[in-house]
């Protein structure tokens, strides 16, 4: 028992060192790019597992077509290949260095899902390329649009990307064969950062609620912190009300019908991020149909929301996934870049060709729509010159 637990002690020494240096390393970090400063903008494009690069494809094709149309700086996309389960095993990393290095070249990315290993399914135990990456490149800020105008919901998540018990994941201990332990971090300086972001989101788009989510009432410390910091952050924001739900109850309420409309927006610790972004994904549509931004002060990515779906690949169907979580990431980038107008124009034709029109769908199989037949659909009628009205028509529906 000794044996067990000097290790342990040295383990947990080991991991509070880690996080006390990464706190003085967000005590200094750099101020947040100023896209509109910037006369040309390198965007990475990374496939990833599964049906990633079947649909990073498509977004690509998509976004070198609008872009060209708007030449008022340069845009670069550039293909970083090799960043697979396959190479990662390999290199034993979430993120090899080499390629490491070829995204920190570029100010922005777009990504399509990888894999992370799980237990027992042959791969090495190696943190997942998401996590490693929003770490490595400090992308504190996991920001989720979901709108259905029909029903008058426009929500927007800001979640925590890079805490909470995602932050050392990989790095639990087996202290007996029977004790298992996992470990939770939450800072001052994380919390701030994303509660600060969520409150200027807010007061930049209009929006007159923040509603903090935790469950401050049994995890006292990491949340309570959470929680503290949000009620000294809303202060400087008097012209927004701050309301505060536990993970629990909420995931109930954005089923409820009556109550949901008057969420706006919503800002969590990564783990209860991670569960309530997928509900409301499914809200809205199905993960499928969701992007999500991955935004630091230095660098953002961009990506789908959901899994690589292997078995589309082992069946032979990749070619009929759908594009639509990626597409929409391709606008947050966009409009993250300095393109609003164009960011628009690409979620208004994903409502209208995925949602309402529906002249092509896909269904992930040979009695639907490949994945290039639907980016075609999607960009003709970015194209067509009424498809302001015809947008409007489907919010009257």
């Amino acid at each position: 028992m000794d044996q067990e637990f000097h290790t342990s002690q040295n383990h947990f020494k080991k991991i509070i060192q880690q996080q006390l240096e990464r706190i003085e390393i967000l005590k200094n970090a750099p101020l947040p790019t100023d896209y509109n400063k910037l006369d040309r903008i390198k965007v990475g494009i990374i496939g990833g597992d599964g049906i990633g690069p079947t649909i990073t494809n498509v977004s690509q094709n998509i976004l070198k077509s609008l872009l060209e149309q708007h030449k008022t700086k340069q845009i670069d996309l550039i293909p970083i290949p090799g960043l697979t389960i396959e190479n990662r095993a390999l290199a034993k990393q979430a993120i090899p260095n080499e390629i490491l290095d070829e995204i920190k070249k570029c100010d922005v990315t777009l990504k399509g899902p990888t894999h992370t290993p799980e237990k027992g399914d042959g791969w090495p135990n190696i943190e997942s390329a998401n996590v490693s990456m929003r770490k490595k490149l400090d992308l504190f800020a996991n920001v989720r649009p979901v709108r259905i105008p029909q029903e008058n919901i426009d929500w927007t998540f800001f979640r925590e990307n890079t805490e909470d018990l995602y932050a050392v994941g990989s790095q639990g201990i087996n202290i007996t064969d029977d004790l298992a332990i996992d470990f939770r971090v939450i800072t001052t300086q994380g919390s701030k950062r994303i509660i600060q972001a969520g409150f200027n989101h807010a007061r930049k788009t209009g929006k007159t609620k923040v509603t903090i989510v935790t469950k401050a009432n049994i995890v006292k410390t990491t949340d309570g912190k959470f929680l503290e910091t949000a009620q000294e952050i809303a202060q400087d924001f008097p012209e927004i009300t701050l309301d505060s739900w536990y993970i629990d109850i909420m995931t109930a309420k954005l089923l409820d019908l009556k109550r949901r409309s008057q969420f706006e927006v919503m800002i969590l610790p990564n783990l209860y991020g991670d569960i309530l972004t997928d509900e409301a994904a499914e809200i809205q549509g199905g993960v499928g149909t969701a992007g999500s931004a991955n935004i630091g002060n230095k660098y953002a990515m961009f990506e789908a929301i959901h899994g690589s779906a292997p078995r589309m690949v082992t069946e032979k169907r990749a070619q009929y996934a759908d594009p639509s979580s990626v597409l929409r990431a391709s606008a947050m980038l966009l409009e993250h870049i300095g393109f609003p107008l164009i960011g628009t124009q690409l979620n208004q034709a994903l409502d209208i060709c995925g949602n309402y029109e529906r002249k092509i769908s896909i269904t992930g199989r040979e009695n639907g729509a490949t994945s290039e037949q639907f980016g075609d659909y999607v960009l003709s009628t970015i194209n067509d010159k009424n498809l302001n009205n015809r947008w409007l028509e489907y919010i009257k529906n």
